[in-house]
């Protein structure tokens, strides 16, 4: 019977008695046959199961290179192969040399594990094997550690292997007997993806046998040293991460409860945490003030750390370093200089209860400030809210008024202009580089045309040379939907196959997506690729001129006139396409396209003399299931209804609201985008389609903002919003509601991509600060945005130098928030249109729900915002 029956029938002690005699030579001429049997492996799970274990150690000890043994072991062939320590097999093992064994115990050490089976990384128990039985050093790499921790967390049977100790034995009691512990059980916090073990691993067992118990009570007995530990935990704290990340690790140095001597050690490293996340911070300022109170800790620190405490938004934070301020100064008033200026830092606070803390602190150790330190706090006064200024004079004796608003200047950026697209690809190796970029990346509108129109151009002028010069580019490339006509271009595709994609079920490019505007750029690149195996044109009519879409109305006259010459159709993707992207007629547009006499030259003229595509009518609508409410734009296409959408209509006449078909086609009926939730992908590539129709854009996209019960989607939806602001045509209802909703997004970057956009319609002059103050107090009404949300991306807004914009979006909305019981969170922006006011100067607003507001007895924050606003209007 052949060595290669015993593998596939699992025989692993003829397979030993087979492979242990031969020698290097003999072993090396089987590697063929069991590569070849490896192969097998891969599609066959019965012979997987019982062939991989003897087919693993096998081929190992038949590489005589370790690096080629290592790489054997490691195929993903094995990943389940954990029967391979089987006696027979670790026979193989065990009689090959040790500086072999050793070398591949090295090369292990590097890969990262493969969970497999119940959970076992085979490679590292090969590795831990190899390490145990030759009694080489132990390989320190992160590789390891990280390979260690997991195999040690799982709490489930082990083979019986050197080192390894009977089921049911707990964490604590199994790294106690490991000899490995002391070396790779530190090494845990330098190692990243360690956190992830510390937090989940032994999740169902007691709190006292899970990793940050085990790693402390190993500690107290002296496997591993304590001081270092500490060290090695807080240093990883003050690396930073996720919160996800240092939660575990917060969890491990609280239970390690490092005593004041340790503490005092590592009071710079304390000072650090000071900065990161707010669990960490708080853990930290916390032992700073316990070591503080022992006498422990330099008296340079309350003051010290309040440079970084005080500048931060936890009011918690704020409160405790204030009071810890507090006690510096009354132990020791030789200080109260230092501490005075220290909280002065609160004064430029948001958080105007967080002020008046800072004031009194001030007022109460005052006395023992010296005429310097009294005159730095005048100046510093002039941060303090407005509420507190007259209480500030008092007490310091000068008085600070409000900045001076007449000077004021809105500061808005630079309208954007946009960008010419680069001219023409020069020739077939300038379309191969622009193919090969679209194919390897994300291409912008720029990029994606570019590519198009150079493929149909140099087909045209120079199809051998072409072909020739996408070889290498098509050898390598994705298949993404460029790849496609490139491939109809160079003749690797059929005219056949090319004309079964009419059908957008058998359409390589569509992806399932059959709506019209969904497919926009599936139809014209399946236009374009059946142009390239048929009647092939020498430039596209819809490539743009402007990188937002827009295309010059007299360049596309000009473009017709070239087809008329040539006696060529256009294809009505491409046709429509360019329609749609037509900037308002100019005189030298019209007279140009005066002189076109073909079906589509016509076509095109009264197209321009009848205004191009109408701008239509949009609708924000109020709708609700149950519980849930949500607002929506809704608009209607003025198409005349009964059209064939097969055929294309006679002459526009100017005036005429009706589109021809193939228009229709691009754009779609609203009806059956709201009937089934189809909306087009949000992306440059979308605004590029309609680039002179912001209004209508947005009410496509408005499903990428939020779902049906209200609640934000998370996508790339908000992240259009800055191409949507830089678009043409009105910015009326629907384009107010999605910013409103990006906003007040979840994420931190899409409110960035939506304040971008604030900014750039106020730039453009199309911002309206009422409709879009109006729309967010409806959204935070019915639950769709928080106001705490809304109020920092419009906080971050106004600190570019648009004051005055934000006060005019907030005056809008604040009427809407205060004619009832107002949301939580609405004091923030109070807090934020009293800051805009006192900036850029009150503007006479009359506000009687904040009045009244302000006239409620009580201390609440919203209700200090709210006298404080009320007194600056």
């Amino acid at each position: 019977m052949s060595l290669a029956d015993d593998l596939r029938a699992g025989r692993t002690p003829a397979v030993s008695a087979a492979v242990l005699p031969l020698t290097t030579a003999q072993r090396r001429s089987l590697l063929p046959e069991l590569k070849a049997l490896r192969q097998d492996l891969r599609d066959d799970w019965r012979l997987r199961s019982t062939a991989a274990p003897a087919l693993m150690v096998a081929g190992a000890v038949c590489h005589s290179a370790p690096s080629q043994a290592a790489a054997w072991l490691r195929a993903a062939e094995f990943e389940g192969a954990t029967d391979w320590h089987r006696p027979a097999l670790r026979r193989l093992i065990d009689a090959q040399p040790d500086t072999w064994r050793a070398e591949v115990a090295a090369r292990l050490a590097e890969h990262r594990r493969r969970r497999v089976g119940w959970g076992f990384s085979v490679t590292f128990q090969v590795t831990e094997y190899l390490v145990r039985t030759t009694g080489c050093p132990l390989p320190l790499t992160d590789s390891l550690v990280l390979n260690w921790a997991e195999d040690r967390s799982l709490p489930l049977p082990r083979p019986d292997l050197p080192g390894r100790l009977p089921v049911g034995t707990g964490l604590h009691a199994r790294l106690r007997a490991d000899s490995f512990t002391p070396l790779l059980a530190p090494l845990m916090f330098e190692v990243a993806g360690t956190a992830r073990v510390l937090e989940n691993s032994w999740s169902g067992q007691p709190e006292s046998d899970r990793w940050p118990a085990a790693l402390a009570r190993l500690a107290s007995e002296g496997v591993l040293d304590r001081a270092a530990l500490v060290s090695r935990v807080l240093a990883r704290l003050l690396r930073g991460g996720r919160t996800i990340e240092l939660r575990p690790v917060l969890a491990t140095l609280t239970v390690l409860a490092p005593t004041p001597a340790e503490l005092a050690a590592e009071a710079h490293t304390l000072l650090g945490l000071l900065d990161g996340p707010s669990t960490v911070a708080g853990w930290a300022q916390q032992a700073l003030i316990e070591l503080d109170a022992t006498g422990a800790l330099d008296p340079e620190a309350a003051t010290e750390a309040s440079r970084t405490v005080l500048f931060r938004a936890e009011k918690k934070l704020v409160k405790a370093q204030l009071s810890w301020l507090d006690r510096t100064a009354k132990q020791d008033p030789a200080r109260a200089g230092a501490v005075l200026l220290a909280a002065s830092d609160a004064y430029g606070h948001p958080d105007r209860t967080l002020q008046e803390q800072a004031l009194k602190l001030t007022a109460r150790h005052l006395k023992a400030a010296d005429d310097r330190t009294i005159t730095e706090l005048r100046s510093t006064a002039a941060q303090l809210d407005q509420a507190h200024h007259a209480a500030a004079a008092d007490l310091l004796g000068l008085a600070t008024p409000l900045p001076d608003s007449t000077d004021y200047r809105e500061q808005l950026p630079p309208a954007p202009t946009p960008r010419p697209l680069p001219a023409p690809v020069g020739g077939p190796a300038e379309a191969a580089e622009e193919l090969s970029a679209a194919l390897s990346g994300q291409p912008g509108v720029a990029g994606f045309e570019r590519a198009l129109d150079g493929l149909v151009r140099w087909a045209w002028l120079d199809a051998p040379g072409l072909a020739e010069a996408l070889a290498p580019v098509l050898a390598a490339a994705p298949y993404r939907d460029l790849r496609f006509v490139a491939e109809a271009a160079t003749g690797q595709r059929t005219a056949a196959e090319v004309e079964s994609w009419r059908q957008a079920e058998h359409s390589p490019l569509r992806h399932g997506r059959t709506h019209p505007f969904p497919a926009q750029r599936a139809l014209r690149l399946e236009e374009a690729a059946r142009q390239l195996l048929g009647e092939r044109v020498p430039f596209l009519l819809a490539t743009p001129t402007l990188e937002t879409g827009v295309l010059d109305p007299a360049v596309l006259a000009e473009r017709l006139a070239r087809y008329e010459e040539l006696g060529l159709t256009p294809g009505p993707a491409d046709y429509g396409q360019a329609l749609l992207r037509a900037a308002p007629a100019t005189a030298q547009a019209l007279a140009a396209a005066g002189k076109l006499r073909s079906p589509h030259g016509l076509r095109y003229a009264g197209w321009l003399r009848g205004g191009g595509l109408p701008h239509q009518p949009v609708t924000v609508r109020q709708s609700s299931t149950g519980s849930a409410s949500w607002r929506h734009a809704t608009y209607r296409l003025a198409v005349q209804p009964g059209i064939d959408p097969d055929a294309l209509l006679p002459d526009i006449a100017p005036g005429t609201p009706t589109l021809p078909s193939h228009i229709v086609r691009l754009l779609g009926p609203s009806e059956e985008l709201e009937r089934y939730g189809w909306a087009p992908a949000p992306s440059a590539h979308t605004i590029a389609v309609l680039p002179g129709h912001r209004e209508e854009l947005a009410s496509r996209l408005l499903r990428h903002f939020t779902d049906l019960d209200g609640h934000h989607v998370t996508g790339d939806g908000v992240r259009v919003l800055p191409y949507l602001a830089e678009a043409d045509g009105p910015a009326g209802p629907a384009v107010h509601l999605a910013l409103a909703h990006g906003l007040g997004a979840p994420r931190p970057e899409d409110r960035t991509a939506a304040v971008d956009a604030l900014l750039v319609l106020a730039a453009r002059g199309d911002l309206a600060p009422d409709l879009l103050g109006r729309e967010s107090a409806e959204l935070i009404r019915e639950g769709s945005v928080k106001p705490t949300r809304l109020a920092r991306a419009l906080s971050a807004a106004a600190e570019t130098g648009a004051y005055r914009t934000v006060w005019t979006v907030l005056a809008a909305a604040l009427p809407a928030l205060l004619e009832a019981e107002p949301p939580r969170g609405t004091a923030d922006l109070i807090a934020l249109a009293a800051d805009c006011v006192r900036r850029c100067g009150p503007s006479g607003l009359d506000l009687p729900a904040l009045a009244g507001l302000a006239a409620r007895p009580g201390t609440t924050k919203l209700l200090q915002e709210a006298r404080a606003l009320h007194a600056l209007l």
